[in-house]
């Protein structure tokens, strides 16, 4: 069970050793009369071990994952482990990678804190032990810890026995880690903390949040970006049964109008009914063929640098022969299962006035701040409870805090006179923003008199997710957007001439981060380039791409690996290969290291079948197999969606797409079989949620290209006529 509690409540468990710790070790202890910051353990009288996880869990395997770092290191039993969700306090639950603000995102729970829970299990492990010797009177060094059970020739106690004693001990300044090869959990797999809850509908979602007097609240958006409220008519809204309220509201993310109901479907009816003027003065009128045929015009000039190795101009003029290629990519919907939502009370009483929200809170740092700026708060006055997500995929962590702070002002338009629930439905999710950006990529080669790579000219045009975001000046450098160069500035490949150049347009589209970012569309296009490359140059595509990655050992294993157990070079299907075809790709993202061999067959129908898919990953240290195999099956069913059909489309400046009937996602029966391999490593644990999204797609391309020998140069695969079944 997951359960999130007050700072009071979080300390009322009687006779518990509570345990904190920041980073990188200093830890404190909790007395009856003191607060301690930054807890991370909890052992109570009862003989379970809480662990206060900081990082949102929404699908990804967080609520397991760190779990199994304090479990390893207090040698407890994993029937003893249960698992919280940190309060909002940046002090305490700061993302280490992000400096002092809390939140989930870039692959990093689990890698921020792995040493920092190994330590805060290895700690409480070595209180316990001190309050058994100073019972039993011995060295602490004869008694030894397994499976929650303190033992010594003297006796043998539980963890709930010795917790108010260990509460009382001084904390070390100092506590050994495991050496791995005595690891007991890392490594292996462990049952899903979450699981039983998510399938007997016990786990909590913001949908399942009910309170005294809630009202549901929908909204009415503009259809156009920029497009404001001019008036509305609430005349037919009001008239549907169970409406109890229609407002307008105003916030620097988002404007509208919110009907309120006593439930969902008389609010959506409410907001179906009602009538609205909107000032479209500056409103976004373009369309996606418009915006795509600017970034080409763009392509052709002289971007930001963001890479320069070598004389590329020379080279590619002095080129005895040159290659080119260009790829074009749509806006992309997250279109996570659960669409957004958020439940805001507030209390207007000048003694108390605070503001409290339940969601699958994602960015609760920016969220406090922004929230208690719009409601005239303080940071701490804005509690924020952390439920399960139904994903997110990067849309809940929003940079403007968009559908958190809508669900506020609503709240606050109403005069905070009962709590509010704001619901999004899927066409609300489609249309009122946020995507993926569109991009386009043009890339020329230059290939020496034996066919070899010695130059190569990439040039990416594209949104920045960054711009006018809190994080613009850590990550936007010399006018460059790390985001919407990564994995094409960052190339592995050994070419002596080398240049990236950026076009970062400003445009009225709301854009953020998508599932691995901007390695979504310079997986694709780097590596499907690079097979073109082979093709041309009458090479393998797998012993190319080996020959050039010589100074990037990780890479290089990871391609082998999915090779070898691929059989790529052996023959396919009963030793024929009419028919069939493999495309490979391998690429890094958030420090994890991917590669894909994917296997196709065409039908008797022309369409194709992707048969399967065989996926090495490098993700340093293994923490739990079965979370990683999961994540890389996850991460492959994404990409492939969006591959496959995945496309938001403009027209008029209007979003066309509404449901999962013109934004298709992937069926069942359209998943491959996926194996899943390992690289061994002893690197420091990276993460698993996104590095296996961008290489599906090049893969798959590189297969179709292999089977039929033309490139795929734009995506979805639909749009291009290509289907598979």
């Amino acid at each position: 069970m997951i359960a999130n509690v007050s700072r009071r409540d979080f300390f009322k468990a009687s006779g518990a050793l509570v345990l904190a710790i920041s980073f990188p070790g200093k830890v404190f202890s909790q007395t009856q009369n003191a607060f301690s910051p930054n807890a991370f353990v909890r052992i109570g009288s009862d003989n379970s071990v809480t662990v206060i996880v900081k990082h949102l869990e929404m699908g990804q395997g967080t609520y397991t994952g760190l779990p199994t770092l304090v479990a390893e290191e207090l040698d407890a039993d994993w029937s003893q482990i249960r698992v919280e969700g940190a309060p909002a306090d940046a002090s305490r639950y700061n993302n280490l990678f992000w400096g002092q603000a809390q939140g989930t995102g870039g692959s990093t729970a689990l890698a921020n804190s792995y040493e920092q829970l190994r330590k805060a299990g290895a700690t409480a492990r070595a209180m316990l032990v001190a309050a058994a010797a100073q019972k039993w009177g011995v060295p602490a060094s004869q008694i030894t810890v397994a499976k929650g059970v303190v033992q010594h020739q003297k006796g043998r106690l539980t963890f709930g026995e010795l917790a108010a004693d260990a509460a009382s001990q001084p904390v070390p300044a100092e506590v050994a880690l495991k050496d791995p090869k005595d690891f007991a959990y890392i490594g292996k797999p462990a049952a899903r903390t979450d699981a039983r809850a998510k399938s007997n509908g016990s786990a909590m979602f913001t949908q399942d949040v009910k309170l005294p007097g809630m009202l549901t609240a929908v909204v009415l958006h503009p259809e156009r970006f920029g497009a404001k409220l001019k008036s509305f008519d609430a005349a037919r809204a009001k008239a549907v049964k169970g409406v109890v309220d229609v407002v307008a509201f105003s916030t620097p993310a988002t404007n509208g109008v919110a009907v309120l109901a006593r439930d969902y479907w008389s609010a959506k009816k409410g907001r179906d009914a009602l009538t609205a003027e909107w000032d479209e003065t500056g409103a976004f009128r373009l369309g996606s063929a418009e915006i795509m045929a600017e970034y080409k015009k763009l392509a052709v000039t002289q971007g930001t640098v963001a890479r320069k190795d070598g004389d590329v101009e020379r080279a590619l003029k002095d080129a005895p022969r040159k290659l080119e290629a260009a790829y074009e990519f749509p806006y992309l919907a997250h279109a996570s299962m659960e669409p957004m939502n958020c439940v805001v009370k507030l209390d207007a009483n000048s003694e108390k006035a605070g503001c409290e929200i339940w969601n699958g809170e994602q960015f609760q740092t920016i969220d406090q701040a922004v929230v208690a700026k719009l409601l005239g708060l303080k940071p701490e006055q804005v509690k924020l409870n952390m439920l399960y997500a139904g994903g997110s995929f990067g849309r809940r962590a929003n940079p403007q805090s968009d559908f958190v702070l809508e669900a506020a002002a609503i709240a606050k338009a109403i005069d905070a006179r009962a709590p509010v629930k704001l619901v999004w439905g899927r066409e609300d999710d489609m249309r009122a923003g946020y995507y993926r950006p569109m991009y386009y990529h043009s890339l020329e080669a230059g290939l020496d008199a034996r066919g070899r790579l010695i130059a190569w000219r990439h040039s990416i045009v594209g949104q920045s997710i960054l711009a006018g975001t809190a994080f613009e000046p850590m990550m936007v450098k010399n006018g460059v957007d790390a985001t919407s160069v990564e994995g094409a500035a960052t190339l592995p490949y050994a070419i002596p001439n080398l240049a990236v150049d950026l076009h970062s347009p400003k445009l009225g589209v709301p854009v953020q981060w998508w599932r691995s970012v901007g390695s979504t569309h310079t997986a694709f296009a780097t590596e499907c380039f690079l097979d073109e490359v082979a093709r041309a140059t009458k090479r393998d595509p797998f012993q190319l791409r080996r020959a050039l990655l010589g100074k990037h050992p990780r890479h290089k294993a990871a391609l082998e690996l999915a090779a070898q157990k691929a059989g790529w070079g052996k023959p396919l299907a009963n030793g024929k290969n009419e028919g069939r075809s493999r495309g490979i790709a391998v690429h890094e993202s958030f420090n994890t290291f991917v590669a894909q061999v994917a296997e196709i067959s065409r039908k008797k129908d022309g369409s194709l079948r992707l048969e399967r898919v065989v996926c090495a990953v490098d993700c340093g240290v293994a923490v739990n197999p079965n979370i990683i195999a999961m994540q890389m099956e996850s991460g492959i069913g994404y990409g492939l969606s969006a591959a496959l059909t995945g496309a938001i489309t403009l027209k008029d400046g209007k979003v066309e797409q509404s449901n999962f009937h013109d934004y298709p996602v992937l069926r069942i029966n359209q998943m491959p079989r996926v194996e899943v391999h390992i690289v061994a490593s002893k690197e420091k644990p990276s993460g698993v949620g996104e590095p296996a999204t961008p290489v599906i797609a090049p893969a798959l391309a590189n297969a179709i290209l292999a089977l039929g020998g033309k490139p795929v140069r734009a995506l979805p695969l639909s749009a291009q006529g290509i289907t598979f079944s």
